[in-house]
């Protein structure tokens, strides 16, 4: 029988990768945080980069773009935040009451065995809201963690230097000039789709009367992240709304969600995503649903993100490892 011979190096080797993996599992909030805030990073630079333009000194561009968020941010708590955790958990409370009142062609459903679980939901949805506001301290730290990234963006290159070889900083450069182009703009698209969506769908149901609009306005604003399957999801609860008012306005209902969707497809997702490098619908799918199993809703949102950033670092490693080697004047 061979004998297989373990050396003193793989053993150390092993000892320290595995201690080494421990650590990051240690800090592997830490790490997200981080990930996250290189995310808005990609996001926001071109944006600072254009108010750096006119003579605007970075760290102040950064404050402006940050009051910016800010005071968008407090006028949606402000304004639409209470209202939409009001009608979202009377949504909630009653969609079983108002499947069970569907009676459309003579079909009735009954989701009697359902009803329990739907009635916990408006609960769960406080516990969600109180468990944000105890998160704040990790928002604060992503945007202060965003704030240096953003100051620290320009000498990025320097830091990336040590991966690449001899012309590494211009290789750092081009590789972060890609990462900003798909994830920033991939981002800055999709926000700009799930609003615009959220606010057609709002208006649509606003002039037909419909209630609960604002929840199911931004159901669908929501759902856009997920390509083709999203908004066919979002018209269900809204026109299930609709059905139990009568069958003319579920049916109405349905031509709404129709028509946006197809004002979506063939008018505003070509012109914001014009600058963004689009994914195949079906590995989009699927990159999603691999990020719901493993992380839940925010392994959701961070799944094409990563996708993205892994998607260039193989791409500029393997040009890297494939480029020929530049001769140096010793091998001339």
């Amino acid at each position: 029988m061979e004998k297989i011979e373990i050396s003193h190096k793989t053993i150390i080797f092993t000892v320290f990768f595995l201690i080494f993996l421990w650590f990051l599992y240690q800090i592997r909030e830490i790490i997200l945080i981080v990930f996250i805030s290189f995310i808005a990073m990609t996001a926001l630079n071109p944006v600072i980069n254009k108010l750096e333009k006119i003579k605007i000194p970075r760290s102040l561009a950064i404050l402006i773009v940050y009051l910016l968020l800010f005071g968008i941010l407090a006028g949606l708590v402000a304004l639409i935040i209470p209202i939409l955790v009001s009608q979202t958990a009377s949504l909630l409370g009653v969609m079983s009451n108002l499947i069970e009142r569907l009676n459309f062609a003579g079909f009735q459903l009954n989701i009697q065995d359902y009803s329990e679980q739907l009635a916990r939901v408006p609960g769960n949805l406080f516990k969600i809201i109180a468990s944000t506001f105890s998160n704040l301290l990790k928002f604060f730290t992503f945007m202060v963690i965003t704030f240096y990234l953003l100051i620290e963006r320009v000498k990025m290159k320097e830091y990336l230097h040590v991966l690449f070889r001899q012309d590494g900083e211009q290789q750092a450069e081009d590789m972060l000039n890609k990462l900003e182009t798909k994830i920033g703009s991939w981002i800055r698209g999709q926000a700009i789709l799930m609003i615009i969506v959220g606010v057609l769908s709002y208006l649509g149901l606003l002039l037909l009367d419909i209630d609960f609009a604002l929840p199911l306005a931004v159901i669908a604003g929501f759902l856009e992240i997920v390509p083709n399957l999203g908004p066919t999801l979002a018209m269900v609860p809204a026109a299930i709304v609709g059905l139990s008012m009568s069958p003319v306005m579920g049916l109405t209902v349905v031509v709404l969600y129709f028509l946006i969707q197809q004002l979506e497809n063939n008018f505003i997702v070509p012109k914001v995503m014009e600058k963004s490098i689009g994914i195949n619908p079906l590995i989009s799918l699927l990159v999603l649903i691999t990020g719901l199993k493993i992380g839940g809703p925010l392994g959701m949102f961070l799944a094409i993100p990563v996708f993205l950033t892994l998607q260039v670092l193989i791409k500029e490693f393997y040009k890297m490892r494939t480029a020929p080697k530049k001769k140096t004047p010793e091998d001339l």
